[in-house]
């Protein structure tokens, strides 16, 4: 919502990203395919799963995809720096 507020483009929520060979690289919280940029909200489960979640980021990297990763203190205590960060990754791409 920060971003949408922002006047940033809606982004797809839990949209299935697939690599060139067809195979599900997953689903990130929010993605913008013309960008080919993903944005993840990191909550407290993904302490436990942080190396699972890891390994699926680096099959995004290769796939020429980027994953922003943000935690709840992003979203409530700098939403400007996610907008801004995110409104740099839609520039550059």
């Amino acid at each position: 919502m920060v971003i949408v507020l922002a006047g940033l483009p809606r982004p797809l929520a839990q949209f299935e990203v697939y690599d060139r060979f067809g195979e599900l690289l997953g689903r990130p919280d929010l993605y913008y395919p013309d960008k080919k940029l993903g944005i993840e909200y990191d909550g407290a489960v993904h302490r436990l799963s942080l190396a699972e979640d890891d390994r699926r980021q680096n099959r995004f990297l290769a796939e020429g995809i980027t994953l922003l990763r943000f935690t709840a203190n992003d979203v409530f205590q700098q939403p400007d720096r996610i907008v801004a960060q995110v409104r740099g990754m839609r520039q550059s791409r």
